[in-house]
């Protein structure tokens, strides 16, 4: 039993290690729906939150309370209203969303102060420090409508958050804001988690929601021929909005995906979208290659691209070494340059730091990955898995269902990440006519999603 575990944990925590050396010290903001407290997911999520922490992450928690507030209405025998996809708040319901806001800060805290006994952070110290962080301004009237006392955050004072979590301390923020007169002002959770997302340039904005992510197919009944579509261009998620009805009900498309290209667009690299009804969502989404919901990325941000003709050079110099070393096969330097328009590149600061090619076989609908290279600068940053994505990408949006790679030194990573052994037999007849017996490659394949 003790060797299985061992074969299992290994290479399970090898994969996950690079993830947590890259997260630490970074800020994530993490805004989590009130349906997901409502639905008991608190204890678990807390756990989580309280491990990320551990890891080095400094964390800015945000909570919705949607569903609280429409139960204290409803107590109160007062109906919710909403328009524009943001809630009305008379004085009844500014006076619900306070107690409601009141109680979920309390439940909130206490969860982090048990110590999370019968737990893996059983003992931990998290400290939580929430604060009037954030300066409101009213909504106004918008369309005729009155929003009364529903606001928008105007400041966010960022000293205040950014000496917190230097302390140790994870920042705790309710959907509440109070004007330099003392007014207050009921918030949107999302709007509160982007814009604390933006002013802090936090490395990642992570909605912990009732929905599932954005589909590939995002206007088409959800199937098992349309998954969730895990990492969207911050271009493609433009568009995506573009063609998207109103966001009024968090369910519709737009609903967070707004917030996402918000904040991305600001500066905020990554942002997410994950289904809180998936157990340990959050840690599935950080450490894990392919995630789970769907993340919003900017790639420009990342130097992540197709490479030209004046990276020839850049390339020549990343592979050789590992041509000489038996790594990779050595390839005519005539047909790089032919190529070089296959080829996908990562480069930091004006140096290409990874690699890799693709070459489509269109009849056989798959394509060769070939030539995956990540400097030993760079190594374990997360490069060689920012170039398969986008690898995996382009074929997908050229229509093929999977691509291949034969490898004689690097299978496990591979393995790791989605792809499986097939026999010399599977290859396209033009790949295989060129195959060479002496090398012994190995033949990995993956499946691409459809879409």
């Amino acid at each position: 039993m003790s060797t299985v575990f061992n074969f299992t944990f290994v290479p399970w925590f090898r994969s996950v290690a690079p993830y947590i050396h890259m997260h630490r010290g970074k800020t994530f903001v993490v805004a989590i729906a009130g349906e997901a407290i409502e639905a008991g997911k608190l204890p678990s999520l807390v756990q989580d939150l309280a491990m990320i922490q551990s890891m080095g992450v400094k964390i800015v928690l945000v909570h919705g309370f949607r569903p609280q507030v429409n139960e204290q209405l409803k107590a109160k025998g007062h109906a919710p209203k909403y328009s524009h996809g943001i809630r009305i708040t008379d004085s009844v319901a500014l006076d619900c969303a306070q107690e409601a806001a009141g109680q979920l800060r309390y439940e909130i805290e206490a969860a982090f102060s048990q110590g999370l006994p019968n737990t893996p952070m059983a003992g931990a110290t998290i400290r939580v420090i929430s604060g009037n962080f954030i300066t409101a301004r009213p909504v106004g009237i918008v369309d005729g409508v009155d929003f009364q006392h529903s606001g928008l955050v105007r400041k966010v004072d960022v000293p205040g958050i950014s000496k917190t979590l230097s302390l140790g301390a994870m920042v705790l923020l309710s959907p509440f804001g109070f004007s330099p007169t003392g007014e207050a002002f009921n918030l949107t959770m999302e709007e509160v988690a982007t814009s604390v997302a933006i002013a802090l340039q936090a490395d990642k904005l992570i909605f912990v929601t009732e929905v599932p992510g954005i589909q590939v197919k995002p206007f088409e009944p959800a199937s098992d021929d349309n998954p969730i579509d895990t990492e969207m261009p911050l271009e493609v998620a433009e568009r995506l909005l573009a063609e998207a009805p109103p966001a009024n009900t968090p369910t519709d498309i737009a609903f967070y995906l707004q917030h996402c290209v918000k904040a991305c667009k600001a500066g905020v690299e990554r942002s997410h979208i994950l289904p809180f009804s998936v157990d340990g969502v959050l840690l599935l989404e950080i450490y894990v290659h392919d995630g789970i919901g769907t993340m919003v990325v900017d790639e420009r941000l990342e130097s992540l691209r197709e490479a030209t003709p004046d990276d020839l050079g850049g390339v020549l110099q990343l592979i050789e070494p590992f041509e000489n070393d038996g790594t990779l096969v050595r390839r005519e330097r005539t047909e790089i340059e032919r190529d070089i328009g296959n080829y996908t590149v990562i480069e930091h600061d004006g140096v290409i730091f990874g690699c890799a090619a693709l070459y489509p076989y269109p009849e056989n609908k798959t394509a060769e990955m070939a030539a995956l290279t990540v400097s030993p600068h760079s190594q374990g940053q997360g490069d060689g898995e920012k170039i398969l994505r986008r690898i995996e990408q382009r074929a997908r949006h050229i229509g093929l269902e999977s691509i291949f790679v034969l490898t004689t030194r690097t299978m496990h990573w591979f393995l790791k990440r989605g792809f499986v052994q097939v026999p010399i037999e599977w290859l396209p007849q033009a790949r295989l006519r060129q195959y060479s017996p002496d090398r012994k490659s190995v033949v990995l394949v993956k499946k691409l999603p459809v879409g």
